[in-house]
């Protein structure tokens, strides 16, 4: 019998990241235990339709509203990348961290838990729960960011690395991230300073100051390395569609044996409308059925469809995949990890963040080709060709999606999050597992009758 236990999330609206979060905070509460966000306003209808009790953060930075004009860290307005990445540590990892940290604490001291999540990106909320003891996890709800030996760094959207020329430029950019990301360090130590506790090296070690960190996707899909720290685990994508999402009733006819194609891209504003008109214009002539959905960032004037290329503000992607053959796509992993595990080939138009290095993966699977968000409408459309007339994209995805699905390599982050709770390592937790099922399997041989 399971003992009711008592977590807390920390989390922050950054649109693709809030489903799957929630999907855990849901499993979470379906084996019982309770549940309580600390997060920003916007999050709240979502939360509570989970079944989770809500606290809005009041101090740390947050949006009270998902239009663009609340937008806290603008990297689509033409900035240069190092001047997104200054402002980034300022106004909300670095320069915020005593807010993060103080918010925190008043809601654990005023309701205690058993166990505290926090998205990685928010490593200031760790703080507070080290001084008071807690058990903390982190969430990564995308595929592992932090600089390590063996894995291609974050941003440019390499493959691994071959040869010592490829090695040498990865060192060169894990340097310059963990530089960059240190901006933030002066103000997590004086935070930390403040609550009683010893500085860190690196903001990376404070994003890593839990104990243990669960990476929401798949292994077999990611770029691993032994470098891995032991407190890192792969939990597997959760699917969950976004609960904004709208029913979809198809305007086609059954009949129709057209490929459909589905285009999802950013949730959250990229100024991508431009793009997001250019594939309409590429798919409308060409022989298909095309669903477009907008998400909360764009209004339905900013793209226009045709007969075949129908728009719509929101359609839940997991029921319209079962039926698509390809997924235009900006590569936010939710999206991208739905269309894999439906066994779907994505065109993929990576618009800036994680993305240009989800689409790296799903190329080097040769589940997917890559494009730039300035691709032609020719472009476009020679590329939906490709991945629609070559079945080589499409095997690779459903061999891949298999994978996925079957959660090879994951561990079970209930379990682990509920040995957390007891004490226990998830390596503890894990090994018993592996134990039991080896029992299992000994028992069922024991009993087998033997033969002729």
């Amino acid at each position: 019998m399971t003992t009711t236990k008592r977590f807390l999330f920390a989390m922050w609206d950054g649109g693709g990241t809030v489903p799957p979060e929630l999907g855990v905070a849901r499993r979470l509460l379906a084996r019982g235990h309770s549940v309580r966000v600390l997060a920003d306003p916007t999050i709240e209808p979502e939360a509570r339709a989970a079944g989770c009790e809500f606290t809005p953060w009041t101090t740390a930075p947050h949006r009270t509203s998902r239009d663009r004009s609340a937008d806290i860290i603008r990297d689509y307005d033409g900035t240069s990348m190092l001047k997104v990445v200054d402002r980034y540590m300022g106004e909300f990892l670095g320069g915020p961290a005593p807010r993060w940290a103080g918010d925190t604490l008043a809601e654990l001291e005023a309701r205690p838990v058993d166990v505290f999540l926090t998205d990685q990106v928010l490593p200031a909320t760790s703080i507070a729960a080290e001084k008071l003891g807690i058990p903390r996890a982190a969430i990564s709800p995308n595929i592992w960011t932090l600089p390590t030996p063996g894995i291609p760094p974050l941003g440019p959207g390499f493959a691994p690395a071959r040869g010592p020329f490829g090695r040498l430029r990865d060192s060169i950019m894990r340097g310059l991230t963990t530089r960059m990301f240190n901006k933030a360090l002066a103000p997590i130590n004086a935070t930390r300073a403040a609550y009683g506790l010893p500085p860190v090296r690196s903001t990376h070690e404070q994003m890593l100051r839990v104990d243990a960190t669960f990476v929401l996707t798949s292994p077999h899909f990611d770029f691993t390395s032994p470098a891995l720290p032991d407190t890192v685990h792969f939990a597997g994508p959760f699917l969950d569609d976004p609960s904004w999402s709208e029913p979809w009733r198809s305007p086609w006819r059954s009949r129709d044996d057209r490929p459909l194609v589905l285009v999802g891209m950013s949730s959250q504003f990229q100024n991508h409308a431009a793009v997001m008109q250019r594939t309409v214009e590429a798919l409308a002539a060409l022989p298909v059925r095309a669903v477009v959905t907008l998400g909360p960032a764009l209004s339905p004037s900013e793209v226009t469809g045709t007969e075949n290329v129908h728009v719509v503000r929101s359609a839940p992607h997991t029921d319209i995949l079962r039926e698509a053959s390809l997924l235009v796509t900006h590569c936010g992993h939710g999206t991208m990890m739905k269309g894999l595990v439906a066994g779907v080939p994505l065109l993929c138009v990576p618009m800036g963040r994680d993305q240009n290095d989800n689409a790296a993966r799903v190329v080097h699977r040769g589940a997917g080709l890559r494009v730039k968000t300035t691709a032609s409408v020719d472009a476009l459309r020679a590329a939906v060709t490709t991945l629609l007339e070559n079945g080589s994209y499409r095997d690779a995805a459903r061999k891949l999606g298999g994978v996925i699905a079957a959660r090879e390599g994951c561990v079970d982050i209930v379990d682990s999050l509920e040995a957390l709770a007891r004490g226990e390592g998830v390596a503890q937790v894990e090994l018993h597992k592996r134990l039991d099922r080896r029992a299992l399997r000994d028992a069922r041989a024991n009993s087998a009758p033997a033969s002729a």
